[in-house]
C-alpha cells in the first residue's frame, strides 16, 4: 500500500477543493464521506439497522437513506448521534481499509472530517490540516447545503475545535484566500510528497 496522506478540516473548510485538485493530478483519494455513504446504500444491513431504529422518516420513498432527516435528529439529539457512530464507524473503518489497500498512486489521500476526532490518524503518515476561519466556514457551509446558522453551528460545534485541529497537523493548507491560492498550495504539497520518502 502506498504511504496515506491524511487530510482533514472543518465543515466547509474546502476539504473537496484540496482532494478534486489532488486528483486532477493523478492521486487517489479515499473519501470517508463516500465510505459512509456505500454502508448506508440501499441492500445494506447498516440502512435496515437505521430505518428501524429511527422510522421511515430517514428513508425516502425510492429506498433511500434520507440523509437531511437523518442529520436533523443526531444533531439535535447527542444519544442518537453516539448510536448511529456505533453502528456505522467500524462498517466505515472497513470500507476505508479496503479502498486504501486498493489504491495504485504514488501516494494516497485518506479525507475525513473526523480524521483527528477517531482512532483513522493511526491509518496516515502525515496529517494535512485545510484551515479556514469559522466565520468563513460558516458562510460557504450554509450556502452549500442550505443549512439555517443554528443547525451549522451543531455541527461545528460537534466537531474539533479549529485550535484542536491545528495543534495535530503536520502540514496547513490556508484556505482564507482564494482557489488559486488554495491550489498553489496543494500543488507544492504534491510536489513535496513526490520527492519526500
Amino acid at each position: 500500500m502506498p504511504r496515506v496522506i491524511g487530510i482533514t478540516g472543518g465543515i466547509g473548510s474546502g476539504k473537496s477543493a484540496v482532494t478534486a485538485h489532488l486528483e486532477s493530478l493523478g492521486i487517489v483519494v479515499v473519501d470517508a464521506d463516500l465510505a459512509a455513504r456505500v454502508v448506508v446504500e440501499p441492500g445494506r444491513p447498516a440502512l435496515k439497522a437505521i430505518a428501524e431504529h429511527f422510522g421511515q422518516q430517514v428513508i425516502t420513498a425510492d429506498g433511500e437513506l434520507d440523509r437531511a432527516a437523518l442529520r436533523a435528529i443526531v444533531f439535535a439529539d447527542e444519544s442518537e448521534r453516539k448510536w448511529l457512530e456505533a453502528l456505522t464507524h467500524p462498517l466505515i473503518g472497513e470500507e476505508i481499509r479496503h479502498q486504501l489497500a486498493e489504491a495504485d498512486s504514488p501516494y494516497v489521500v485518506f479525507s475525513s472530517p473526523l480524521l483527528l476526532e477517531t482512532t483513522q490518524a493511526e491509518l496516515c503518515e502525515l496529517i494535512v490540516v485545510v484551515d479556514v476561519d469559522e466565520q468563513t466556514q460558516l458562510t460557504r457551509t450554509m450556502a452549500r447545503d442550505n443549512n439555517n446558522e443554528t443547525q451549522v453551528r451543531n455541527i461545528m460545534a460537534a466537531q474539533m475545535t479549529r485550535q484542536q485541529r491545528l495543534e495535530r497537523a503536520d502540514r496547513v493548507i490556508d484556505n482564507n484566500g482564494s482557489l488559486e491560492s488554495l491550489q498553489q498550495q496543494v500543488d507544492q504539497l504534491h510536489r513535496d510528497l513526490l520527492t519526500s520518502d
